[in-house]
């Protein structure tokens, strides 16, 4: 597990799965073995020697005073997915977040940056058959936008994650769909990133004159900091979120911000520098 530290804010990174097996093809087109080895620095944390895109799937567990928060909560197990390598797994995310001091009763927020299927997985686990919600205690945070975007889609390939992973939440009565931005505590707020999603959210964290974002999905891969325009199939609006992303850059460059990467492999959290017109990440 990572650790990171921001003033009094504790946050600890718990992987499900960190490897090349999301395709640039798939999450990234422009993101190609030729594309991606002439760009020095993203090696060797961020691509492999054949160029292939490392990315990692996580949840951040932190602990803002006397609240601890989950941020994003992966694919989860046992989840019918249409994507060979998230379809019915059987990980050890609740051992870890317990042996991390995070038992699921004792979670008083759940973040999910945006609702898809890859960052809401372990808001339920099965028992007897059934998808009840993994965080008995949690107010579960869902952008109204998303939800409400999310409730009329059909379901596709990929799964029912709306059945099985964010209705059973609301059902219970425990979501709030909330507009952003929102303050959970005093150093830890919800904060509105569109595109990705109608509602997209990053995360904000300071504490005592320290600052980090945790991006989610406005940047998916460090490539995108070198080429900006690379855009995501999965973007819901690609010019909103292009809009997004090079705003973000720009506002955070070359200052002493720890950008927290939501799918970037280790060593995931580092700064945005300038490089020439465009920026690179430094660890």
């Amino acid at each position: 597990m990572q650790h990171w530290t921001i003033g009094d804010v504790n946050i600890t990174r718990v992987i499900e799965q960190e490897d090349t097996s999301m395709r640039a093809e798939v999450i990234l087109p422009e993101a190609t073995p030729e594309n991606v080895l002439p760009i020095e620095w993203l090696k060797p944390h961020f691509i492999d020697e054949s160029g292939d895109l490392i990315s990692s799937i996580y949840s951040l567990l932190v602990q803002s005073g006397d609240k601890r928060i989950v941020i994003d909560t992966c694919v989860g197990n046992d989840k019918p997915r249409g994507v060979p390598m998230w379809n019915q797994l059987q990980g050890a995310f609740l051992d870890e977040i317990a042996q991390a001091g995070f038992p699921r009763e004792s979670v008083d927020y759940v973040v999910c940056t945006h609702l898809h299927q890859d960052h809401v997985g372990w808001n339920t686990m099965m028992v007897d058959g059934e998808w009840i919600p993994t965080f008995p205690n949690a107010r579960y945070m869902f952008s109204k936008k998303d939800w409400d975007w999310l409730d009329g889609e059909p379901i596709t390939f990929l799964g029912d994650y709306a059945g099985d992973s964010v209705r059973p939440v609301i059902e219970a009565g425990l979501a709030e769909l909330y507009e952003p931005d929102r303050a959970l505590t005093d150093e830890v707020s919800l904060v509105s990133t569109p595109g990705h999603s109608p509602g997209h959210i990053s995360v904000s964290i300071k504490s005592g004159g320290e600052s980090a974002i945790v991006t989610g999905d406005l940047i998916h891969h460090p490539c995108q900091m070198a080429q900006p325009r690379w855009a995501s199939p999965f973007d819901f609006d690609q010019a909103q979120a292009l809009e997004t992303r090079l705003e973000f850059l720009e506002h955070h460059c070359d200052e002493d911000t720890l950008i927290i990467g939501t799918h970037f492999p280790t060593p995931t959290a580092g700064f945005i520098v300038r490089d020439g017109v465009v920026y690179r990440f430094k660890p």
